[in-house]
């Protein structure tokens, strides 16, 4: 499937279910959308084709962390943010998500991930299906951070 073929697709299948949009840029990616209210949760997702691996479609939410969790964090020697990565890694291959952590807008973010890699499984039902659990994923995350941290 050709980079501006995927991209149509899943612009049209993003408005056959009646979802607003809006293409985001980013030089990383061949294209970059954002959906603003998207899954059970209503929550913001981005579906993007990284430039290094075309044919494959991500779909991703970020979590912010609370201004009291930022300050904690950024108050963390290396070894600590260390740690913390790494169970925050560990949850994360827990739901399956893949994750980054991710530093945005002067905010400290986690992004779950679900990627989504054979042409051939690249469809509306797949892409929604990811879409719906990016954010169960979001929401797990979000209720991780706030038991542990």
């Amino acid at each position: 499937m050709s980079n501006s073929k995927l991209r149509d697709n899943v612009e049209r299948w993003l408005i056959h279910e009646s979802h607003s949009f809006e293409f985001v840029k980013n030089e990383e990616n061949s294209f970059h959308i954002l959906v603003k209210h998207a899954g059970k949760e209503g929550l913001p997702v981005e579906i993007f084709e990284p430039k290094k691996q075309p044919g494959i479609i991500v779909v991703g939410s970020k979590v912010i962390m609370k201004n009291n969790q930022i300050a904690r964090f950024l108050g963390f020697n290396p070894e600590e943010k260390k740690r913390f990565e790494n169970k925050v890694a560990d949850y994360c291959y827990s739901i399956q998500a893949v994750h980054r952590m991710i530093e945005e807008d002067g905010k400290q973010k986690i992004g779950v991930f679900v990627i989504l890699d054979d042409k051939g499984d690249i469809n509306q039902q797949s892409l929604f299906e990811a879409v719906n659990k990016v954010t169960e994923m979001h929401e797990k995350t979000a209720r991780f951070l706030l038991k542990t941290f």
